[in-house]
């Protein structure tokens, strides 16, 4: 945390976003009766929460848009357990070891406008939690996926496959080498049809990753 975020939680503290609650901005309640996601998605990745859910809906909107930045703990640490519970079966049947984190990435225009990517924040937060715990068997593999050109907005385009054209060509992979026959954990705050998570793997696989599978806070 930031001088200037110690400074603003004692002038302004923090309350829960959705039951406004004293202390932190999701208070483990609210977070403890959002139901988990249930909706459809590849088998490859793994969402946590209900996105539908308004607590959920709430915070994510909040940390995207609003500045929240202290909700990457939150979600870290919940996406951490998930992350546990998935890879112990990965690396017994498909040898999934020594990974890299791969936030999703934000164009230059979309990362000046928000000032961060909230995907590489949740990815810092994971590697934080991972150094105290040593649970698991992954390092942060940042500025390896890159978005160079902004796209139209996902949220704007309703049907599925416009949606996986308008993401088609989007990324690019910096450096080749580090992701050579490389396990890769993409880490992105929402999945809504998928496009944006299959069109990173897709680019990841063709320059030489050996598996690729991805978590989300919500779906």
């Amino acid at each position: 945390m930031s001088f200037l975020e110690t400074i603003l939680n004692i002038v302004f503290p923090a309350k829960c976003l959705w039951c406004r609650k004293n202390g932190v901005d999701l208070c483990l309640k609210c977070l403890s009766e959002a139901p988990g996601a249930e909706r459809e998605s590849a088998d490859w990745i793994f969402p946590v929460y209900d996105y539908r859910h308004p607590a959920i809906k709430k915070s994510l909107w909040f940390f995207k848009y609003k500045g929240k930045t202290g909700l990457a703990r939150i979600f870290s640490d919940i996406l951490y357990e998930k992350m546990l519970e998935e890879l112990s079966e990965l690396t017994v049947m498909e040898n999934f070891k020594n990974s890299l984190l791969v936030p999703i990435p934000l164009s230059p225009k979309r990362y000046k406008e928000r000032g961060f990517n909230q995907a590489e924040l949740i990815c810092r937060e994971l590697v934080k939690i991972n150094a105290l715990r040593r649970e698991a068997d992954f390092t942060l593999g940042n500025n390896i996926l890159i978005k160079p050109e902004e796209t139209k907005h996902q949220a704007h385009i309703k049907d599925k496959q416009a949606r996986l054209i308008n993401m088609s060509g989007t990324f690019m992979v910096k450096n080749e080498v580090l992701i050579k026959n490389k396990n890769i954990i993409l880490i992105d705050d929402i999945i809504t049809t998928g496009a944006t998570l299959t069109e990173a793997k897709k680019i990841l696989k063709q320059k030489g990753a050996k598996n690729v599978i991805a978590f989300t806070v919500a779906h």
